[in-house]
This record gives C-alpha cells, sequence and structure tokens, in this order.
C-alpha cells in the first residue's frame, strides 16, 4: 500500500508565506502585502468586456487566444519590446502564472535545474518542484539585482533554465541592459532558456526595461494585463517564444485551461490597444508613494534602498531581530507586511511592503511602525 493518498510533490509544498499573513491578520488590518494596484480597471476596458457579454461572446475562442489580441500582442512586443513574434508564437494564458506553469513543465524533466533568484517571486521555486525538478539560489548583489558573474558560477551539468523577474518581485531592483545581453548570451552558449517575467514592465522610475529576447530566441516571455492595467482579477497573461516552445506550451495549456476567458480576452485587446494614460498615471502615483515611504522607512530607522521599479520596497528589519519576528509584530499591530524570508531564505532581516496603496494608508502604517519598532 503507499504511504500517502497523496502526491508527494503537493505534500512538499507549503502554503504561502503571503497567505499566511493575510489569514493572520484582524478586519481592518491596512494591507501593505498585496501585489496589486488600488485603481479600479480604466473604464474602456470594462466596457469592451460589457459589449462582449451583452454580444453573447461567452462560448470558447481558440485555445492560443482571440485573432485580434494575438495580432495586436504581436504589434507591442515590436513597438514596446524591440523583438519581433509572430501572432502564432503567443499564447493568452489564465493569468501570468499559467503561463510560468506552460513554460515551467513544458522545460523542467525530473533532476534538471533551474536557477532563480533568492529572495525572489513565491511561485518559482514550488512550481519548479512540483515537475520534480531542483533549485540552485542564485544570491543577490548589494543592489539587489542578479549578476551575470553569478549565474556564470551556478551553472551546472543539470541547469536547464534562467528565471529572470525585471522589474523584480520582492525587492523592485531593475536590471540593466548590459545584464540582459549578458543574460542572453550565456543562454545561447550554455543552451539554457531564459525565462524572462515581465509583469512589472512599465513601473520603472529609474532605468528602463529590457527583454532579453531582443537579443536571443532561447527566452520565453512572460507578462500579463493584470499590474500593467489594474486587471489582477480579470486572470489574463500570455506567453510569447519561438515556435519551438509555443508549440509544447499549448500542449499542456489544451489539458489545464482549453482557453482563456472569452470576455476577458475581449477587455484585454481594448487594453493593449487602447491608450496608455492610465498606466502612466499608475507609475507616477506609485513613485510618489514609493519616494513618501522609502524617506518615512529609514526616518524611523528601517534602512531601505530605493526600488527602482514594481511597487514593493524591501526594507532591512532591526538588528537582532527576525523576519518574521517584525511581520507578525506589525500583523499584530494592524499592519499587514510580508517577512522576507517568504521569498527564501536569504530574504531574512527584510520584510516586504507594497505601495500599491493610498498615501493616507501608506502614511498611517509608518506611524504605527515609529510606535511599534
Amino acid at each position: 500500500m503507499p504511504d500517502s493518498k497523496f502526491a508527494q510533490r503537493v505534500l512538499g509544498i507549503d502554503i504561502s508565506g503571503i497567505r499566511k499573513m493575510f489569514e493572520g491578520a484582524g478586519p481592518n488590518s491596512i494591507n501593505l502585502g498585496l501585489g496589486q494596484p488600488d485603481y479600479d480597471t480604466p473604464q474602456h476596458i470594462k466596457q469592451a468586456a460589457i459589449n462582449a457579454i451583452n454580444e453573447g461572446f461567452t462560448g470558447y475562442t481558440p485555445g492560443p487566444g482571440i485573432p485580434e489580441l494575438l495580432r495586436a500582442l504581436s504589434s507591442k512586443f515590436k513597438d514596446q519590446n524591440n523583438f519581433e513574434v509572430l501572432p502564432d508564437e503567443i499564447i493568452v494564458t489564465s493569468g501570468a502564472s499559467e503561463a510560468l506553469e506552460l513554460a515551467i513543465t513544458s522545460l523542467v524533466n525530473p533532476g534538471d535545474d533551474v536557477l532563480i533568484a533568492n529572495p525572489g517571486f513565491v511561485s518559482y521555486n514550488s512550481l519548479v518542484h512540483i515537475m520534480g525538478g531542483s533549485v540552485t539560489p542564485l544570491p543577490l548583489a548589494d543592489d539587489l539585482t542578479i549578476s551575470p558573474d553569478v549565474v556564470m558560477e551556478s551553472i551546472g551539468p543539470k541547469t536547464k533554465a534562467i528565471i529572470i523577474n525585471s522589474p523584480a518581485n520582492p525587492t523592485g531592483a531593475v536590471q540593466s541592459k548590459s545584464d540582459m545581453k549578458a543574460f542572453a548570451e550565456i543562454a545561447d552558449d550554455y543552451n539554457l532558456t531564459i525565462i524572462s517575467d515581465e509583469v512589472y514592465e512599465h513601473f520603472i522610475y529609474e532605468g528602463e526595461h529590457v527583454s532579453p529576447a531582443q537579443f536571443s530566441d532561447n527566452v520565453i516571455t512572460i507578462n500579463a494585463v493584470s499590474k500593467s492595467f489594474s486587471m489582477t482579477g480579470w486572470r489574463i497573461g500570455y506567453v510569447a517564444a519561438r515556435k519551438e516552445y509555443t508549440e509544447q506550451m499549448i500542449k499542456v495549456h489544451q489539458y489545464v485551461q482549453a482557453c482563456a476567458n472569452s470576455i476577458a480576452q475581449k477587455a484585454a485587446y481594448a487594453a493593449i490597444s487602447g491608450p496608455m494614460d492610465s498606466v502612466y498615471a499608475m507609475r507616477d502615483e506609485f513613485k510618489a508613494r514609493r519616494d513618501m515611504l522609502v524617506e518615512g522607512l529609514n526616518s524611523i530607522g528601517l534602512k531601505c534602498e530605493s526600488p527602482k521599479g514594481a511597487f514593493y520596497a524591501f526594507p532591512e528589519v532591526p538588528r537582532g531581530t527576525t523576519s518574521d519576528e517584525i511581520a507578525s509584530k506589525l500583523i499584530s499591530n494592524g499592519v499587514i507586511v510580508v517577512p522576507g524570508t517568504a521569498f527564501g531564505d536569504r530574504g531574512e532581516g527584510h520584510i516586504r511592503l507594497s505601495y500599491a496603496s493610498s498615501m493616507d494608508n501608506l502614511k498611517k502604517a509608518l506611524d504605527i511602525m515609529e510606535k511599534v519598532l
């Protein structure tokens, strides 16, 4: 008889540290743990969904996505990301989460190794482990970016892929163009695949967003409308790569999802093909919040480098304390933050705060933090 009725690959996974923080918080807490914009979806995008419903666009769509959205994404990559990908080299997914799963499932065999930033986004390690792969952690440089030299030193005989997230969650770090070019050259030299998670591409305050796919064909680019257009609940992401990759990913997509939500795809088309005013307005507001929050954190003794992108601050906790202790103390006093250890053991000594919350909430949170810390 088997030792357990459940699969070991699932038993070995823990509940996300972010979710644990939410479950321990009171109902009136200030939520600085949530990674989503506090803006409503722009009206023209919502209207496109309403129109789709009224027109009866409620059935299955082609598996890869509706043709007009695929064409719009193809143009978007050329105009905004400086690389060309055909519409039939793109798959519309149920959020960037599914896109990540498709990429990792199509690449990773049991025993294969993936290079992942530590600290890094919570999903990466778990998805690799579900596929039977192993993770080699990439320690971050002083500016919280991944160094090409560290990548080179970490490559082993089983290395299959490297995940790059720029701007990064949880640190807000932005990789330079020279770094991205170096990663692409490493991928080509060692026949590795870069999985490039670019969901925060439009929220950059210093530096520039660079897609490694402009330098190499050995890249799977993952993105979504979730963050840029404040559409997290609409669950539309997309993945782009050369045909040899998408031919494998579509096999998985057809069985786990069939197609992304038809109505949300129409909304995503309106987002991708429409005006960017709302995106730029959010970016400017997030920058103002970042500046205020970082200044406030440093003034109360929590050393915090100014993040160059995304909408997260990653301050250090006071000496003699742990990330979990500080997160628990803040949550018990009504401020939800996430301990750095939720993003890997090298996140110890930090907490993550999202400034995708109102300026008033951020100021109230800083007042509480000053009193309790």
